[in-house]
């Protein structure tokens, strides 16, 4: 089954203000190496970001326009709801802070290192493989998608 992966509010202002700031630099101060610079950023974080989460008999799918995410649910050790309280203090080691989401690689004091293919932070789901890599997503409907997960695991 299919999950939307809608942008939060913070997200949604992140993404207009810095598209609004991307589209004033390039218009009001054009230097053509910037403005194509800006404009690969820009168009990488938009075919990066999570477009929904499916949950499949042998997989879990982060759909993206382009590079979706397979994670074989046989490497899947563990896949829970957390707080979003847990996420406080999370650095950003290489992603995306909010332009179209939270996606790459974080890290805090509390769950260490983590992949983010979040779209919201207020009910992120953790994923724990065999191998002890962390994942987080962020299916607007976190608990069905929890319980559909752990309902056909068993």
């Amino acid at each position: 089954m299919k999950y939307k992966a809608s942008l939060d509010k913070t997200a949604i202002i992140i993404t207009i203000l810095v598209s609004l700031l991307f589209g004033a630099l390039i218009i009001f101060n054009f230097i053509l190496p910037l403005a194509i610079l800006l404009l690969i950023v820009y168009l990488i974080c938009w075919h990066l970001k999570p477009l929904s989460y499916e949950i499949k008999a042998e997989e879990i799918i982060i759909r993206r326009l382009i590079k979706s995410v397979h994670i074989n649910r046989a490497d899947i050790e563990n896949l829970t709801l957390i707080d979003k309280d847990k996420l406080s203090g999370t650095i950003r080691t290489f992603g995306v802070g909010g332009l179209f989401g939270w996606y790459g690689k974080f890290s805090n004091n509390e769950l260490g290192d983590m992949s983010w293919y979040l779209t919201r932070r207020d009910k992120p789901i953790l994923i724990i493989s065999k191998t002890g890599k962390k994942i987080l997503i962020s299916p607007d409907d976190a608990e069905a998608f929890s319980k559909e997960y752990n309902k056909t695991t068993l």
